[in-house]
């Protein structure tokens, strides 16, 4: 009967400490600690975020800014987080995001201090997003992979070099459009090669012709000269073979298509166009 009555003390005493736990908000441990990034003032949220970006924790980093610019909606911190929150996504390999966020931002803030770094950090991402699994383990260069992202990203850098020629991103920026933009031209070599050994000869020239309108001062332009005289020599246009024969003769006297019988050059064509990819390697990607 003792043992009973101890029994319904002890549980009294226990469901008295619960019901006080629940209504005080406290556990038995102590009070629950207080979500970081719901605490300290603009400046102290913002150099966490900025913190987590340069050790690399760009998750840590997104989060916080996020947080950030919910919590105070304006000032020049809430400003930079964007652009420092872009710069994580983008080196988180989410370009969708980091590009999303950074357009944004430059439709905000087009008069920002670090505009320059925006239009600049927008190139980049698409021409730093990440290939997919075919080309990883496939090896397959630039250009054979979509050109979309490939144009877009010359076309965000295009847009920084004409509207801020003397910022400090300009220089690497007009060397990446370089590279972009002949990649671009072998990609529609490649097509028009493509043609070509199909037997396809008014696609090969018109795709020939293309380069030549489009990437003029391009590596490709002399290949794209052979494929149009061999083209229209088999379509029976022995004037525009000969006019395109005239002009690589004049601009690329050593072309081997030059020097080869057209049946040896039909048959050792895969040896021939490859000059064109000599010398072109990626740019080290840089903030």
């Amino acid at each position: 009967m003792r043992v009973s009555r101890q029994i319904r003390v002890i549980t009294r005493i226990a469901l008295i400490l619960i019901a006080v736990s629940l209504v005080g908000g406290c556990s038995l441990f102590g009070k629950k600690k207080a979500d970081p990034l719901e605490v300290g003032t603009v400046e102290q949220l913002y150099e966490r975020g900025k913190a987590a970006n340069e050790r690399g924790d760009y998750d840590v980093a997104v989060k916080t800014f996020t947080r950030l610019v919910a919590r105070f909606p304006f000032g020049p911190y809430t400003e930079q987080a964007q652009l420092d929150q872009a710069y994580a996504q983008y080196k988180m390999n989410k370009p969708d995001d980091a590009y999303s966020t950074v357009n944004r931002f430059i439709k905000t803030y087009p008069a920002h201090k670090h505009i320059d770094y925006a239009y600049y950090l927008r190139g980049l991402i698409n021409f730093d997003r990440e290939e997919g699994l075919l080309e990883r383990y496939a090896g397959l260069d630039m250009t054979q992979r979509d050109q979309s992202f490939l144009r877009q990203s010359f076309d965000d850098l295009a847009a920084l070099v004409k509207r801020h020629p003397d910022s400090r991103y300009a220089a690497d920026a007009r060397q990446r459009m370089v590279y972009l933009r002949n990649g671009m031209a072998q990609a529609e070599l490649n097509v028009a090669l493509f043609y070509l050994r199909q037997g396809a000869y008014v696609a090969a020239s018109n795709r020939a012709k293309t380069i030549l309108e489009t990437y003029d001062q391009s590596r490709q332009t002399g290949d794209a000269l052979a494929i149009m005289v061999k083209s229209y020599h088999e379509l029976g246009q022995d004037k525009l073979s000969a006019d395109s024969e005239r002009v690589l003769k004049l601009n690329y006297p050593d072309h081997p298509s030059l020097t080869r019988d057209w049946p040896v050059w039909r048959s050792s064509l895969w040896k021939l166009l490859p000059l064109s990819n000599r010398g072109a390697k990626p740019l080290t990607k840089t903030r």
